[in-house]
């Protein structure tokens, strides 16, 4: 099942007496822990029937103890193992439970920042039973669907520009999307929609982009995204130092460079093999050859030398390396 059909189940009370949730998405596994926490149990049934663990803080015998006892006052208890990753080299000792569970008991299992190997006894039962749900972050072409859906459960509206840059600050981090659409539903206006300036005004850049999609960005040339990107990393050069960007990018321009001159008597195969590429990302190089023709390669290479001496001290700049970035960027696409 995926996450709107079991959320569609638990309203319709057909509860799994398992719920192994797993993967990156942690929005999804929260949400439907939540919805469990909420509807399993009414308020009167919560205080001897309800019981939260925590992975760090619990061993497997506790929660067996827990699972194994009877409601009381109630045909049913919910028991939640949070964070429950940290007791990813116990998980055998729940073995026999998983096979055997209590039906009077429901246990949720929020396994979050990995999935369950499949291929073992546990992972390959829960798998049969439909007891292990993945959850995976979803794909940037999905985001601004999700803006919009989430935009109207909350009744406001955005203006299509508004969508696009409040999907490049945020990301694919769902939470966060949620939290800043209620925070923008406060702001506005009855009958107002939500447009560019109050997106740049009122949310925060919070996206975590990586060295791929500045590469991504400026071999479609979207100046914009770029720019986002490169202000980014400046802001955070401790994760992203401008010596690693600088030769990322000098490796990426020095394969296009090649791809020129083999571009005209070479098959796709033999193009990948002669620049060190796979196959499936030579549409990225395809696309750049567009954009940057042989002498504008020659340029950017030029300056990205120039610009990683800088960056070594080699040239003594009087500017940041925030800047420093900016500058080479604006450079690079101009």
């Amino acid at each position: 099942m995926n996450f709107k059909e079991i959320i569609k189940s638990i309203e319709n009370e057909n509860y799994q007496p398992i719920y192994f949730l797993n993967g990156e998405n942690t929005y999804f596994i929260d949400k439907i822990s939540d919805k469990l926490l909420n509807s399993v149990l009414e308020d009167s049934e919560k205080d001897f029937n309800e019981t939260i663990f925590y992975g760090k803080d619990s061993n497997p015998e506790m929660i067996l103890d827990v699972c194994k006892r009877y409601p009381v006052m109630s045909s049913r208890q919910l028991v939640v193992v949070k964070e429950a990753q940290h007791l990813s080299r116990n998980l055998s000792n729940f073995e026999y439970y998983f096979k055997n569970p209590v039906p009077s008991t429901i246990l949720v299992f929020c396994y979050k920042g990995k999935k369950l190997e499949k291929r073992k006894s546990i992972g390959k039962f829960l798998l049969k039973n439909n007891f292990i749900h993945d959850f995976d972050p979803i794909k940037d072409y999905q985001i601004p669907d999700w803006i919009i859906n989430c935009a109207k459960e909350n009744n406001i509206k955005f203006d299509r520009q508004a969508i696009v840059l409040f999907a490049e600050f945020l990301g694919n981090n769902l939470s966060e999307i949620e939290k800043n659409i209620q925070k923008l539903k406060l702001l506005i206006k009855e009958d107002q929609s939500v447009d560019i300036d109050m997106v740049q005004k009122h949310i925060g850049f919070s996206k975590e982009y990586n060295l791929f999609e500045l590469t991504d960005a400026i071999a479609a040339m979207n100046v914009q995204k770029a720019g986002f990107i490169a202000h980014h990393f400046g802001k955070n050069n401790k994760n992203h130092p401008i010596v690693v960007t600088i030769s990322h990018l000098y490796g990426f321009f020095t394969k296009l460079m090649k791809f020129h001159f083999y571009k005209d008597h070479m098959n796709d195969q033999q193009i990948s093999g002669k620049i060190g590429v796979h196959p499936f990302f030579l549409k990225q190089y395809k696309q750049a050859a567009s954009f940057y023709n042989k002498s504008k390669l020659a340029q950017i290479l030029s300056h990205l030398r120039h610009y990683d001496l800088m960056s070594k001290g080699v040239i003594v700049p009087n500017i940041s390396e925030k800047e420093i970035l900016k500058e080479m960027i604006f450079k690079i696409m101009h």
